[in-house]
Order: structure tokens, then C-alpha cells, then sequence
């Protein structure tokens, strides 16, 4: 029987691309913000575009989505990827128009990048992933960024990738089933489909 791919829909605005590179890397995601559904998912994907605090909002709007998340992701160890905004919304919380809770399930917050003379904010383009140990699904490579903001990760091990835009950024974060990454998988061409081929693959 096929496994359950839950591609949480929010209101985000990579929805639709996340979705077709699921696809073009093997995939059959459900589109879906119905609890139950997500709840009893063998994979959940949350993409994200855009402010920590609307995407929060928009996910907390939906009447027990976060605790059927919960449920899946905390409770039965499914694997669970967040891209981008997806992937900051793991944090404690957002600093973008004031402090905004995020889920909580990787310590520490998500800050505004710090321009400098060669060093534009937001961070657009293709820069390197640069794994940080072993994890099987960071690899060294090239893949497309577009943010304002970056995680400052509490533990330095579940930091798993940097990038280097006038110091080294969060490229990647996780530990046990969780893992989110900075960069658009969905933008990033070979390495973004063989990235998400071993999300699809992983089984930790």
C-alpha cells in the first residue's frame, strides 16, 4: 500500500510547486488540511513562503492541525520535512514584527540576516549546502535560497547544513524524524529532486 504523504496546506505560497516536485521525485502527496488525515500520514511535508508570523497564523487558524501534527510527527515518529518558512516554523519563535511562538520543536529562534558591504539581505540565489556531520539526507551541493531570515539554532547538533552569506547560515536543521532545510528543494533543480528522493526514501 502507498505511504500517505501529507503536504499541509495552509495557505502557503510554494504550495503547489512542493507539491510537483514531490511528484517529479517519486511522490504522491495528498494535499490536505484535514486533521484526521494528517494525524495518520506516513510523511508530512510543511512548505512555507514568506513572514514567520502570517504562516503561523495561518496554520494555527486551522482547527487542530498543529496537534494532529503533533500527533504524527512527536508521537509516532513520522518523517516530517519544512522548507523554508516550513522549516522556521520549527523554532521557538520569529522576530519579524515582534516575537511570534513558533512550534517548539527545535530550540532557538528565527532572526533578521545582517547585511553587510558584499552581503544583500534578503539572501536570493544559489549558494552551497555545507553539511555539518553525517545525516543522510544533507549533501554537499548547490541549491536556491530566498530569505530574510535565518535560524540561530539552540544545540549546535541539530544544526545539520550552513551556507556561507557573510557567515555561516542555517542551511539545515533537525534531529530523530524532524528535518528542515533553509533552501527551496522545489527551485533547486537535480539537487533539489535527489534531496527530496532520499526524504522519501528516509526512514529514521
Amino acid at each position: 500500500m502507498p505511504e500517505t504523504i501529507a503536504l499541509i496546506d495552509y495557505g502557503a505560497g510554494n504550495l503547489r510547486s512542493v507539491d510537483n516536485a514531490l511528484k517529479a521525485a517519486g511522490g504522491a502527496p495528498t494535499v490536505t488540511a484535514d486533521p484526521d488525515v494528517v494525524a495518520k500520514a506516513d510523511r508530512i511535508v510543511l512548505p512555507g513562503v514568506g513572514a514567520f508570523a502570517a504562516c503561523m497564523s495561518g496554520l494555527s487558524a486551522v482547527p487542530g492541525l498543529i496537534e494532529a501534527m503533533e500527533q504524527a510527527v512527536r508521537g509516532r515518529g513520522v518523517p516530517f520535512l519544512g522548507v523554508c518558512v516550513g522549516m522556521q516554523l520549527l523554532a521557538e519563535a520569529g522576530h519579524e514584527h515582534g516575537r511570534t511562538p513558533g512550534l517548539g520543536w527545535i530550540g532557538g529562534d528565527v532572526r533578521l540576516l545582517t547585511p553587510g558591504p558584499a552581503y544583500k539581505v534578503p539572501h536570493m540565489g544559489w549558494n552551497d549546502v555545507l553539511p555539518t556531520g553525517d545525516h543522510p539526507l544533507t549533501q554537499r551541493g548547490e541549491a536556491y535560497y530566498l530569505h530574510s531570515y535565518a535560524f540561530d539554532v539552540a544545540d549546535p547538533a541539530e544544526r545539520l547544513a550552513t551556507t556561507d552569506h557573510g557567515g555561516a547560515v542555517t542551511g539545515a536543521v533537525g534531529r530523530a524524524n524532524i528535518i528542515g532545510v533553509q533552501f527551496h528543494p522545489e527551485k533547486s533543480q537535480a539537487y533539489g529532486l535527489s534531496f527530496l528522493e532520499r526524504f522519501l526514501a528516509w526512514k529514521p
